[in-house]
Parts: structure tokens; sequence; C-alpha cells
């Protein structure tokens, strides 16, 4: 009797185990815990509805003002023996090439991607682009007529306009050492490097940042900003009589350069399966379409193309490892004009 009484409280001792276990694994099954630098003012609505849709908890960490994208870049790094994080939802592509080369990054290839052209892709399935902001001339009406408006990016170096005319931020931060790696990876080292001089040469407005080129036409100060989209349309939505031109548009132009946001899944993620529902629900097009309508990307780069938008067709990874050449030539040509 006191055998089968053992056994019995064994048993039951064994199946509330059972049960308090399998708890623990429906509770983990039902979070994912994301890594991100898109605006949080933005993301936190796709988030939201994501959780509605799904029952899925996101566990979210945001960047900061401080560090941006790469203090949550080091911190993936650093945890890279024992992961914490299960997707990185980036708001650009270099750092996320930079993680997929230091090893932690788990090759997904999410259904959702299908209609999403393969140069913003990884040839190795590690990462997925999505959305994204241009490269735009923005223009002041009261200083240049249309007939005169620029149409490509060798407009600004050809001496058709003066350099006073003109404005670029620094090519050694940002989105214009990005577009400094494309026309690397577009032209050739020689021709890249020959345009930029010719700006230092033509005597161009380099200031600190694109905000700052976009002030400048805004105000009149410059004719022609080099500059993103993103603050061209800021500045046209504050009333500024200025125009948003897209350069390289024409059949046989190579199209301007578009910087999308990256989503990856991390290897060894804890909750490997809900990382990939949150990655596809991400590369959707109704997401990417409800962060442009939002105003966070300003194209979608399905159909880019259809909208009037052409980009350049280089792969991520072309322009990626164009910039350590393009990054050394910027320094030492800009360096001694700041």
């Amino acid at each position: 009797m006191i055998l089968k009484k053992s056994f019995i409280l064994i048993a039951i001792s064994i199946f509330l185990g059972s049960l308090i276990a399998c708890g623990a694994a429906q509770t983990k099954s039902k979070e994912v815990v994301v890594y991100t630098a898109i605006d949080q003012v933005f993301s936190e609505k796709i988030i939201n509805d994501f959780e509605k849709e799904t029952g899925i908890k996101v566990k979210v960490v945001y960047d900061t003002e401080a560090n941006k994208t790469t203090g949550l870049v080091n911190r993936i790094i650093a945890e890279k023996h024992n992961p914490i994080c299960d997707v990185f939802w980036n708001n650009e592509f270099v750092q996320t090439i930079t993680l997929e080369n230091q090893g932690v990054l788990d090759a997904y290839t999410s259904p959702s991607a299908a209609d999403i052209p393969q140069y913003y892709k990884s040839s190795s399935s590690m990462w997925t682009a999505v959305g994204g902001r241009a490269r735009v001339f923005l223009v002041n009406n009261d200083l240049l007529s249309k007939e005169d408006f620029p149409t490509s990016i060798e407009d600004f170096t050809s001496g058709k306009y003066s350099g006073k005319q003109l404005a670029i931020a620094y090519p050694m931060f940002g989105t214009t050492k990005t577009m400094a790696a494309a026309l690397y990876a577009q032209w050739g080292n020689e021709k890249a490097k020959k345009f930029f001089t010719d700006i230092i040469n033509l005597d161009v407005n380099v200031v600190d940042g694109n905000s700052v080129t976009k002030d400048m036409a805004a105000k009149g100060q410059v004719a022609i900003g080099f500059t993103d989209s993103d603050d061209a349309r800021e500045a046209i939505e504050d009333g500024a009589h200025v125009s948003m031109v897209y350069p390289d548009q024409g059949d046989n132009q190579m199209g301007t350069l578009v910087t999308p946001s990256t989503i990856a899944l991390i290897k060894g993620a804890p909750n490997k399966e809900n990382a990939k529902i949150f990655i596809d629900y991400i590369l959707k097009e109704k997401t990417e379409r409800k962060l442009v309508e939002d105003g966070f990307y300003d194209l979608s780069i399905r159909d880019a193309k259809e909208n009037g938008i052409k980009g350049m067709t280089l792969s991520l990874e072309e322009i990626y490892h164009s910039m350590e050449v393009s990054a050394k030539d910027m320094e030492e040509l800009f360096a001694t004009a700041k």
C-alpha cells in the first residue's frame, strides 16, 4: 500500500512538473526580443499591431540618441555567445552587414520578401531590406527656374553651377558616406574620387549634415542642396519654396541611391520561431506601406520605379564592400577641408 501511494505521488509530481514545464515553454513561446534602431514613435505602432494580431509579446530595446545604432550593434556582438536578442530591426544596412561579418546573424528567407528585389537582400539570406529614403536634390525655386534644375549627380560638378550655389554634407558620415561608397561601386574608384575632388575644387559648401544642407536650400543660401528625401520632405511640409528632384531617372541613367532599413534573425535566438513570425510581419507589403503612410519611409522598395523613382540596382553588399576604400579617400580629401 505504501509503495502504491508513493508511486501515485511520484506520478502526480511528474504530471505537475510536466504541466509547469509546458506552461513555461508556452510562456516562452509567446514572446520575442527585438532590438531596433527604428524611431520609437513609428516602430511602436507596428509592434502594437503585431502583438494584437499574433498574441506574441514583443520585448523591445530601442536605441538612444546618445549612441544610435552603434550601441545596439555592440550589444549584439557582446551577447554573441549568450544571445538575448532574437531580431535586429535596423534603420540602415551597413552595420547590419557588419553583424553578418561578425557571425552573429542566422540565415532566414522570409516568404514576405518574395517580391523584394534581390539586390536588397543578403546573398546568404542573413538579412533583408525594406522601405527607405532616397538621395535627392532640394532646389530653391526662387534661385533656379525649372529648366535649370539638375537632372543628374554629375550636374553637381559639371560647372553648370558655381560652388557657392551648392551644398552637401561631409561624406565621412551618414548617408553621404554611404552615397560615396555607392558611387565608388557604380563608377569605379578613379571617377568617384574625381567627383569628390571636383566638389572641393569648385568650393562647394560642405556642411555638417543633411539637415544643414536642407536648411541652406530652404532659406535660399544655396540654390541646390544634395540631401535625403526625408529632409527634403520636411522642408516642403514647412512651406519652403523648394522642389525635390530625384537625380538620374532617365532610361540610360543609374538611378538614385535608396537607403533602406534591414531586418535580421540573430544566431542562437532564444525565440527563433517567433522571431521568424516577427520578421515576416515587418517584411509584409502592408507593413512597409503603413510606415510610408506614417512618414518613416519615403518610399517602398517594391515599386519605386512605378511611382516615378528609379533606384540604383547595385546590391547593398557591393556598396558595403566599396566603403573601406571610399571612406579612406573621403577622410584624406575632406579632413583638411573641414
